[in-house]
């Protein structure tokens, strides 16, 4: 199945930066195209199934929010 997605292109001094606007994932690239390249790559890894080769382990963390 194919889907259209939207992404910005910008420079970043020798770096190319291409971000998806529906999801958060970004990519670089030496060049535009390369950036955009990578960042197929990386939706498609996105997008694709999970594979749990064992059990994800759930952890509580403690923050402190509002300290200064």
């Amino acid at each position: 199945m194919k889907r259209t997605l939207s992404a910005t292109v910008w420079q970043e001094g020798d770096w190319f930066v291409a971000q998806c606007l529906e999801v958060d994932v970004a990519s670089q690239g030496e060049s535009e195209e390369e950036a955009l390249a990578n960042l197929r790559e990386a939706l498609e890894l996105y997008f694709s199934p999970p594979i749990s080769t064992a059990p994800p382990r759930v952890r509580a963390i403690e923050v402190n929010i509002g300290a200064a």
